[in-house]
Parts: C-alpha cells; structure tokens; sequence
C-alpha cells in the first residue's frame, strides 16, 4: 500500500498543502517550526483519525480553522482507493473510504498501517506498560482478524466488572459472572498475543544483530498474571484487594514487554542512541513481520531520522527501511542529512518545506 497523492487542509501551520510522493523514500527538509513533522502527523490522521503528536485536537487544527481535513488517494493490489478524513474542534470525525462513510477507526487501520519512529517512539522503553500493551496490538491487531472483537469484548467485561467493585455493595453473583467472563477472553487475548511475540522475536534479533551488539539484552512477554497460576485462582485470592481499590489488579490489561539488559530494565543501562537503535528495530521487525504475514507493507513515518545516531547507525537504519521496499516520510532539517543515502534505483523524493508550505525540490 502506498499514498500516490495526499492533500492535507488546516492541520497545524499547513493550511492546503498537495503533494504526489514517491512510493518508496520521501525526505521534507526544512527549519525547525517550518511543518515537517505537521506533515507526518497528517499522514498518522489519514491512517488512525488522530494525531501522534497531542491527544487534544486544538493544537492540530490551525488557528482560526474549526476542522483539518487529510485526503489520499491510497494504491491498493493494482487498484487506487479514495480515503478521507475530517476531524472538528468539538471532537467528531468523519471518515470516507472510497465514497463511503464508515464509522470505526479500524476499517482506516487496515488499509494504511502506519509505523511511527520519533523521539517519542522512546517511551516503549521507558514508558509505562500501556504503550507497549500498544506497540503487542498493533501487530496482532493487523495480522489476527479475529482479536479486535476480543480486544473490545476484553474492554467492556473490565468496565463492567470495575463498575460493579466501585458500587458499594458488592452484588457477588454478579462479580462471580464477569469473573468468568473475564477468565474466558483473557486466555483468547493472552494466546493471540503470546503466538504474536513468539514470532515477532526471532525478527527483532535479526534486525538487532545488524544495528548493535547489545550482549545481554532480552524481551520477553508478561501476561498480566503470575504465569504459574490460573486466573480464576487470582481473581478469587485478589477480590477484596480488588473491592478495596475499586478495580481489577490482575488480566490481560495488565500485560507487559519486558526489555532487560543483565536483569535490569534496558532504558536504564543503554546510552539514548542505543535506545533508540533498540525501539527502532522493535519497529521495523514488526514492519517485516507483518509484510511477511500480510504479503503487504506498511508505511514508515521517521521524524527527525539523524537525532542520536551517528553516521554509520544512520546508514544503517536507512538501509534496512529500503530494503523493505515500503513507502517510507522521513524529516530532516538538513537537506544534506539524508539525501544521498539510498540506492540508485531507489526513488527518493526531497520536499522543502518553510513556513507550512511545500514544494519539490528534486
């Protein structure tokens, strides 16, 4: 899948920007404040309905502008499908995938699956586990059909079980209900995610052995629960902690990646340019992996490529995305900074880009 025209309508200091990039390296060039990242972000909003940059939608649409519009014309399997999104200052959005308008961010997901590699892309390290429960879906979501309907049925069994802990007096036939429920998405959700990284590893090793010599560094799967024990045995051992503290302690929504350097955690050893090299192969093995599962490639988004990587990590990073014959949004601020590492037979697009304005300079 590649974006063969976009058009991008008030988001942030673009007010109308048209562009027909190259289908496999696009490099925008350009000051800091100049729009290159507004770019980038408004790819991610043609492809997920929001911004990788802000939660609020304030910030993203430009000032005076009550909504931003992203257009593209995606090429699919030998056929161009039309696909817009609108987002407004009050939150709604509309979405219309080849003259039709559908309602769930999911329909846009699967056909533009979108990687980002930026400085905030540092957070699957040292962040929270909530954005690695993230980085797991992402691939599962996009190589099992049938975890979606499991994820949301995950989602309304804590709402309702979390509800019922918070009421006051606990109506147990009801907790004992949800319980079971809970026990029986869990083990689906669990078992789509541990076959995910059981096979995503081997490709992170792959890539990882190109990028650095880390000896040492491990990633593993948590679940959410003690590995030894059933859930229902938790759920049962955990309930008045649970009742306690008005929600569920133990599940798939506690699940985890544990990435360790000599039993310690990784973002806490490895220099910044190492973490980097890490998260970015953490990227790119779920690139390939889905490319290898989906026979289709997803599209990478790389904000600021040269910060924290010298040159030859640099060489290599740009490599590996070639190689995996992807549309690839790259920014720089130096023109110079990436131009002339590709491959001849690489089509490399360069943009300028001053003052949210864009023109080709190739």
């Amino acid at each position: 899948m590649t974006i063969r025209r976009l058009a991008i309508t008030d988001v942030r200091n673009l007010a109308t920007v048209s562009l027909e990039p190259s289908p496999d390296i696009n490099i925008f060039y350009g000051k800091n404040g100049s729009g290159k990242t507004s770019i980038l972000e408004s790819i991610y909003l043609l492809g997920m309905a929001r911004s990788f940059r802000s939660s609020k939608l304030k910030p993203v649409i430009r000032n005076s502008s009550q909504s931003c519009t992203v257009f593209g014309e995606i090429s699919q399997e030998a056929r161009s499908i039309p696909v817009g999104v609108t987002r407004t200052l009050e939150g709604d959005y509309q979405i219309r995938i080849a003259g039709e308008t559908v309602n769930n961010v999911s329909s846009l997901a699967s056909i533009l699956p979108i990687q980002v590699i930026n400085p905030d892309t540092f957070r699957l390290l040292e962040g929270s586990p909530k954005e690695r429960r993230q980085f797991i879906d992402w691939g599962v979501f996009h190589v099992e059909h049938r975890f979606l309907p499991l994820w949301q049925r995950l989602q309304k069994c804590l709402r309702q079980r979390n509800t019922l802990l918070r009421h006051g007096k606990i109506d147990c036939y009801q907790l004992d209900i949800w319980d079971q429920e809970l026990v029986t998405v869990a083990k689906q959700v669990d078992d789509l995610r541990s076959e995910y990284i059981e096979r995503l590893l081997p490709v992170f090793e792959q890539v990882m052995a190109k990028f650095s010599n880390v000896p040492g560094l491990k990633v593993s799967y948590y679940r959410g629960w003690d590995k030894d024990l059933c859930l229902s045995e938790i759920l049962r051992k955990n309930r008045e902690r649970d009742i306690n503290s008005g929600y569920t302690h133990a599940g798939p929504q506690r699940a985890d990646l544990k990435v360790r350097l000599e039993r310690m955690n990784a973002a806490e050893i490895l220099s910044r340019g190492q973490q980097k090299m890490v998260v970015s192969a953490l990227k790119l093995a779920q690139g390939l992996l889905f490319s290898e599962i989906s026979n289709r490639p997803c599209t990478y988004l790389v904000d600021d490529l040269p910060s924290e990587l010298d040159a030859e990590h640099r060489q290599l990073l740009c490599d590996t995305l070639e190689s995996m014959h992807c549309q690839v949004f790259v920014t720089s601020v130096e023109r110079e900074g990436l131009a002339h590492q590709w491959n001849e037979k690489t089509q490399v697009k360069m943009f300028h880009v001053e003052h949210g304005a864009v023109s080709c300079s190739d």
